[in-house]
């Protein structure tokens, strides 16, 4: 009997195993929301698409005090942007830093993880470099007391001068005076160094069938590291691990990667080899999976790097190549683009906001079953609508509800709850035909 406990134990375990990435977001995907287009879907239509997904954090070109107040109670967490314009003005006194803070940092919810000072401040705007570490630093000291939230900058690739082989990654020595002292802020504060590493550009520059492979977690034959005796077996493990390498180098051990940025267009110019819908969702589901594997990186094993994947829309006024315009994993009719792994309840896309329950006055017809390879369409929000309102207006004692809504009301919402239901019920069925047979 003792036996038969046993495994039926390990059989519950599994149970629980199973649930987890089904129904729980991960604490280490995040997406890009930018806003450079004129057609995209009011944001707490888009707060409402992401929270039925598995992402779990969003990173913000800026402080839209619209886009910032749609995620409140979503339990979606929110890494701000001041722009490089607002840098002179951080810098320029505490007094303007803490002006920014009270106008811009929520005091409650949503919750902020890092604001970042600026987007590849060393590359757009030299001019700025000396006024970068004053504008963070202004900013950290005005944040409230005992704050968690961290305050970083992002950094283009091109801040390294060598990246093949990943142990030879070295950061530009012309940008040891803007660096150096950026390196010293986030090691002394806790704050992440955030980078934005593009494998799709990678490809570009050496558009061979094996290097695609490589680039969108394909098979492929590795790529051993012969200064480290690693072997690489993706481009985007590759990068991360450069970065990394060019961090220890400088003695900078204790200061965390996060991926700021990185994604592939879907579409792209005659002349912008790979940016197709296939290899988009070649990419973004490799890497899904591989984040989930929690394998982590061959320098870093064993725990997946925080990773922002650029983006959720399409963005249309984008200027320059037309693979710029194509990064969109959403369309703004609330679907997807092309098949992520991200969607909880496993459809292609979020269906509408569900009316107030009424008394039935009629039977009505079973809604028509999508056809095979049909995505699902959605009815966007409408102003005045409970799905505009945000979760709140959704919320009832005893109804399915978004994550972090009150205590009184559930905290799955209904792509969740449809989730929860199948998986564990086909799994429940193999438990008890197990112990069927145990007894």
């Amino acid at each position: 009997m003792a036996g038969r406990g046993w495994v039926v134990l390990a059989l519950l375990g599994v149970v629980q195993l199973l649930r987890l990435p089904l129904a729980a977001p991960q604490s280490f995907i995040g997406i890009n929301y930018g806003d450079v287009a004129d057609n995209l879907p009011p944001p707490s239509s888009t707060a409402r698409l992401l929270q039925s997904t598995t992402i779990s954090k969003v990173r913000l070109y800026g402080t839209d005090p619209a886009v910032v107040s749609a995620f409140a109670g979503t339990g979606i967490s929110l890494l701000l942007g001041a722009t490089n314009g607002d840098i002179a003005n951080l810098a320029s006194s505490p007094a303007a830093a803490a002006a920014w803070v009270a106008a811009h940092i929520p005091a409650s919810s949503p919750a902020v993880s890092t604001v970042s000072v600026g987007n590849e401040v060393l590359f757009a705007d030299a001019s700025l470099a000396s006024q970068l570490v004053p504008a963070m630093q202004n900013l950290y000291n005005a944040l409230p007391p005992n704050s968690s939230i961290k305050v970083s900058t992002v950094h283009a690739m091109d801040v390294l001068a060598s990246s093949d082989p990943p142990s030879s990654g070295a950061f530009k020595p012309e940008l040891d005076t803007a660096l150096d002292p950026v390196l010293a802020f986030l090691s002394k504060t806790g704050s992440p160094f955030l980078i934005n590493p593009y494998p799709y550009f990678a490809y570009l520059s050496d558009p061979r069938p094996e290097t695609l492979a490589f680039c969108l977690f394909q098979p492929n034959a590795g790529r051993p590291d012969a200064g480290s005796g690693l072997t690489y077996t993706n481009m985007f493990d590759a990068m991360v691990d450069a970065v990394r390498a060019a961090l220890d180098a400088k003695g900078y051990k204790d200061v965390e990667i996060v991926v700021a940025e990185t994604g592939w267009p879907h579409k792209g110019d005659p002349d912008e080899a790979g940016a197709t819908a296939e290899n988009a969702r070649a990419f973004v589901s490799g890497l899904v999976s591989h984040l989930r594997s929690l394998a982590g990186t061959p320098r870093v094993p064993g725990k997946s790097v925080d990773t922002y994947i650029f983006a959720v829309y399409d963005e249309d006024l984008k200027p320059g190549k037309g693979s710029e315009r194509y990064f969109g994993l959403f369309q703004t009719s609330l679907t997807e683009a092309y098949p992520t792994g991200l969607v909880r309840n496993g459809t292609a896309a979020l269906g509408p906001a569900m009316a107030p329950a009424q008394a039935p006055t009629s039977v009505q017809p079973a809604p028509a079953l999508p056809k095979p390879g049909q995505q699902p369409q959605v009815t966007p929000a409408q102003p005045g609508s409970a799905a505009v309102a945000g979760p709140s207006g959704l919320c009832t004692p005893g109804t399915a509800t978004a994550r972090g809504a009150a205590v009184a009301c559930s905290r799955h919402n209904s792509a969740e709850s449809s989730r929860t239901f199948s998986v564990p019920t086909i799994i429940a069925g193999l438990l008890f035909t197990a112990l069927q047979m145990l007894i």
